[in-house]
């Protein structure tokens, strides 16, 4: 199971816990719960939620079958009541998200630089240790501290019991939100943590580098041997560590880059970028394919040309610790955002081409709007979800290429405005 990021709610800001922590709803007053012949349920508030409370009374043997014992069921689910606002949030989420550009500029600002290198020096003893044991950089560790929670500062306090029943009995994913409540539970039932702390954003991520439940009892660690995984503690040790974990058990390279601003010759054939196409450093030499600099990039494995923006934006030569980073998050933003602050962390400069910031970002509408008419053209996307995944980059480089124009794959507003 991937980390929350990797859920997909859409990359809408540079932190699902400050995105989910500033500007919250304040909380409503809370029901009390009571333990009445074996049963959780729900005394009179305000507001009475006959269906929750029944579906309360039906996750609990769910729960003990799953393994979670009845009195730490009844704990957990202590003062917990059906929590409107969450349930907004989830639904209510914009159908927008930033362009790339817009998204680092946030993600990788001067700012979340400078915090970063100052949270790497002040750290610097344990990230050293955990890059030691782990071979995960610490300046990428550190990065995806600062992206996930702002080294810390923004970790989400709302209530994870309350907040995943509350989504499980919604429905809407209510598979997905009851496979984390369960695992919450056992979080709670491990001694790893007290219900009263169980806080993260309203989706469920939690602590520092914010994982999901799941993600959590898999891959979260132990760093110092005191028997527990804290990733909720003002300490950052066991978050950090366990997400250098997470990396590693992914197949994480050190000293592999995750990707290098490249600049690509006239004449270069845009058919040949995207992820599945790859070639040694060497062969993408010889193609003419150069750094920043004008000079060969190193062989460091197989390699793929990215172009998050098209022909006319920052191009890239990704590596496999691109997709290890992915398994955090698979939005090519948040991947870049992660090097790329990884590397300014480190010391590195900002990215020496520009990008095409005339252009303006397809509502999800929009994109369902042009994998139809892509499709009604001819140039099939194998159905239409508003993804712009493999399939509908190849379908517009085809529609491109019949029009006379660079085939980058690009999903424009000007390539959409060209269908219509």
């Amino acid at each position: 199971m991937r980390n929350i990021l990797a859920i997909a709610f859409g990359l809408v800001a540079a932190s699902s816990a400050f995105a989910t922590t500033i500007g919250a709803t304040p909380p409503k007053p809370r029901p009390v719960i009571t333990e009445q012949e074996g049963k959780v349920v729900l005394a009179q508030a305000k507001v009475s939620n006959v269906g929750f409370q029944r579906w309360i009374d039906g996750f609990r043997g769910r729960a003990r079958a799953a393994g979670i014992r009845d009195n730490v069921f009844t704990t957990a689910f202590q003062g917990v009541r059906y929590d409107e606002s969450v349930v907004q949030r989830d639904r209510n989420q914009s159908e927008f998200t930033k362009q790339i550009w817009d998204y680092l500029d946030t993600a990788v600002s001067n700012d979340r630089v400078t915090n970063g290198q100052s949270a790497l020096r002040q750290n610097n003893k344990v990230l050293t240790e955990i890059e030691a044991r782990y071979g995960v950089e610490a300046e990428v560790v550190t990065a995806i501290w600062g992206l996930e929670s702002a080294y810390g500062r923004f970790r989400g306090s709302t209530p994870l019991i309350e907040a995943l029943a509350t989504l499980a009995y919604d429905g809407r994913r209510g598979k997905f939100f009851e496979q984390q409540l369960i695992a919450a539970l056992k979080i709670i039932q491990s001694g790893d943590v007290s219900p009263s702390r169980l806080t993260g954003s309203w989706a469920g991520a939690m602590g520092h580098t914010q994982f999901i439940p799941t993600s959590y009892l898999e891959y979260a660690v132990d760093f110092r041997g005191d028997g527990r995984r804290d990733i909720w503690s003002d300490d950052p040790t066991d978050a950090l560590a366990s997400t250098a974990a997470y990396l590693k058990s992914f197949g994480w390279k050190k000293g592999q880059p995750w990707g290098v601003e490249i600049i690509l010759p006239r004449g270069f054939d845009y058919s040949e970028t995207g992820v599945k196409n790859k070639r040694s450093a060497d062969a993408w030499a010889a193609l003419g394919v150069r750094d920043t600099k004008g000079g060969r990039v190193p062989n460091h494995g197989r390699a793929s040309i990215l172009l998050p923006a098209g022909a006319q934006g920052v191009a890239f030569m990704i590596f496999n610790n691109f997709h290890v980073i992915e398994r955090y998050n698979t939005a090519d933003a948040y991947v870049i955002g992660v090097g790329y602050l990884s590397d300014r962390i480190g010391g590195a400069g900002a990215l020496k081409s520009s990008w095409p910031r005339g252009d303006r970002n397809l509502r999800f509408s929009e994109k369902q709007e042009m994998q139809r008419l892509l499709t009604r053209r001819g140039f099939s996307t194998d159905g239409v979800d508003g993804i712009i995944g493999p399939n509908t980059i190849q379908a517009i480089r085809r529609f491109q290429s019949s029009q006379g124009l660079t085939p980058d794959g690009y999903a424009s507003f000007e390539i959409l405005k060209r269908l219509r």
